[in-house]
């Protein structure tokens, strides 16, 4: 039977959560790491055994982790990140009206069929790629260089590339999402890109319709419908049916369309999770109710998801990063919150179980499926 591991990055380490296909107990190890930032963990599609692993600290600086056994060991491998042909670690200046600041890897998206590629999105917002397995890493440049960057701005938490979604079907398409300046796309491997922001409004920013500058929190996508995409932006929930080019709201019956994270289920295309706050200053659920919300409708209609959450004094958030699925069936969803609890549902979000109550602040939360 196949089985799960969750990877959990925190704000005082990495845990590595462990299940067969039922789902029902779990082996935690942990925390790797203990006492650092890991603010993101993934593996890779093409090997369960590869994870990477982005390790922060503000007196040390960034370090890149990479696992080959599961994470039982880990090795901190290729840390020199090349901008634009010129080597550095710390920062960068291109000629643009504005310093760029490397600050840390917000998001690692391993490639889909070569455990050795890999993409990390970093802050300020930037999108590197290695090909021998994190050991070096140079930039694609021409995302910063498409000349709209003066008018990106950093979000509450920063100016981060924290969502990279790669296209099955088309190995040269990407989408990226930084927080504040929306969604871009490249169709030729990363050498040119485009803005795909149209039909957002931001009331917060100088033009609420203008085609970058928009805070974007999450997208996501079904890999067998990658030109279908949904967004958790800066209040509203979003949907696109042409790969990004235009976007329409489908925030629908939801209590707040606030939030950070957004995900697809695996075998449903047009089954969709978020999870809503209060609003953009109390980030909290409302009433104090965790609930999570799917629509089996790809947005339309939303049905809250409480059946083992807490339903009373629950003051938590749940971050961008902080939810994902398996490809089981039934497939899981889980999450994490700032709480520190990891939160697992074996039956697509009909009921919950926390699986781990008392870790540091969850930053990220994803899967991977075990032979």
């Amino acid at each position: 039977m196949s089985g799960v591991r969750v990877l959990v990055g925190t704000k005082k380490g990495a845990f590595v959560l462990t299940s067969d296909g039922k789902r029902q107990s779990w082996r935690v190890e942990g925390p790797h790491f203990g006492g650092w930032e890991i603010y993101h963990l993934k593996g890779s599609p093409a090997d369960p055994n590869r994870i990477y692993a982005s390790q922060s600290s503000g007196w040390f600086g960034q370090v890149v982790q990479r696992s080959d056994d599961g994470g039982a060991t880990w090795e901190a491998v290729g840390n020199e990140f090349v901008y634009d042909g010129v080597p550095g670690t710390h920062q960068w200046y291109d000629g643009s009206p504005h310093p760029w600041e490397f600050k840390r890897v917000w998001h690692f998206e391993p490639a889909l069929d070569d455990p050795d590629q890999v993409y990390a999105g970093v802050e300020d917002a930037a999108l590197f790629r290695s090909t021998d397995g994190g050991k070096s890493w140079r930039e694609l440049s021409g995302l910063r260089g498409h000349g709209s960057g003066p008018n990106w701005q950093p979000g509450a938490g920063g100016m981060g590339l924290h969502t990279i979604l790669l296209d099955p079907t088309r190995p040269e398409r990407l989408h990226i999402a930084i927080s504040a300046a929306g969604v871009f796309r490249t169709d030729d491997g990363g050498a040119t890109w485009a803005p795909k922001n149209r039909g957002l409004k931001s009331e917060y920013i100088p033009d609420p319709n203008a085609e970058v500058g928009h805070c974007v929190h999450r997208i996501a996508c079904h890999p067998e419908r990658p030109d279908v995409l949904f967004m958790q932006k800066h209040w509203d929930v979003m949907r696109s049916d042409d790969g990004g080019d235009s976007w329409r709201e489908v925030s629908g019956n939801l209590p707040t369309d606030f939030g950070f994270p957004i995900d697809v289920h695996a075998h449903e295309p047009e089954t969709v999770y978020v999870v809503p706050i209060t609003s953009d200053s109390l980030h909290y659920p409302p009433e104090g109710k965790l609930r999570v919300y799917r629509s089996r409708s790809g947005g339309e209609e939303w049905e809250p998801l409480t059946r083992g959450l807490p339903q009373a004094d629950c003051y938590v958030n749940v971050l961008r990063d902080a939810m994902a699925v398996d490809v089981l069936d039934p497939c899981g969803i889980y999450f994490g919150t700032t709480g520190g609890q990891v939160y697992g549902s074996a039956d697509s979000g009909d009921s919950w179980t926390p699986i781990v109550h008392d870790l540091p602040a969850v930053y990220s939360v994803e899967v991977q499926t075990l032979p």
